[in-house]
């Protein structure tokens, strides 16, 4: 089937979260290593998330979670007398990312021929601000927030599809995530692996997928081209 719509993963894929919240942290906190702080706060990010997924507690968007996850950071890191709003403005640190380079220019070459939308565990606010930061271009915003539940959980895969109203393969699961494009490939769409070999930082990224995919690319570029976009 031929590919209608592009649906993306966020956060590393499209957006370099590391070096953003490194950014923000030393900003705000004396002395602190940006990159540790980042590593130490993505550390949270799947537990967080898997309270949600087992039914521990009911859905609480990212930016809850994030609250949470940084007061237990901020004690880490020798600074658990910072005031409510630098911990509130570290929270929204995830909202004032920057895209990867070629990221704003592909988007927009692929726009021309595809239906796009983040499937995101970000929430809709979230995802606003990184796209209006970055002058990327959504059709529809689908994720986390409309599923009440997390990737990899089917839910937001199937839920997309229902959205979007095509067929499960006609949509592009586009990530930077192997185990983000196995859980979308199992229920039925087709799968782009962008490679991020610096998502990491010096812990690096993946540099190529390891499960089967329907394309592979060494940046959104790249499958742009792939895709005649």
């Amino acid at each position: 089937m031929a590919i209608r719509a592009l649906v993306f993963d966020t956060f590393g894929t499209l957006v370099d979260w590391r070096s953003g919240v490194a950014r923000e942290a030393e900003s705000r906190l004396p002395g602190i290593d940006g990159g540790a702080f980042a590593d130490a706060w993505r550390a949270y990010y799947q537990p967080s998330m898997e309270a949600v997924r087992s039914g521990r507690r009911p859905f609480a968007d990212l930016d809850t979670l994030q609250a949470e996850s940084v007061d237990a950071l901020l004690v880490e890191f020798g600074h658990a007398d910072a005031a409510a709003e630098v911990r509130r403005d570290l929270v929204l640190a995830w909202h004032r990312l920057d895209a990867w380079s070629e990221v704003p220019a592909a988007m927009a070459a692929l726009r021309q021929k595809f239906v796009l939308a983040p499937l995101s565990n970000g929430h809709v606010r979230l995802i606003v601000a990184l796209a209006r930061r970055n002058g990327l271009v959504f059709d529809a915003v689908l994720g986390a927030e409309f599923s009440r539940d997390y990737k990899p959980k089917p839910a937001l895969y199937r839920d997309a599809v229902t959205a979007l109203g095509y067929a499960a393969a006609e949509i592009l699961m586009v990530a930077a995530h192997s185990s983000d494009l196995a859980a979308a490939a199992g229920e039925g769409l087709s799968t782009a692996h962008i490679a991020r070999p610096r998502e990491n930082g010096p812990a690096g990224g993946e540099t190529g997928p390891a499960v089967p995919v329907t394309y592979a690319a060494s940046d959104l570029a790249d499958l742009a081209r792939q895709l005649g976009g």
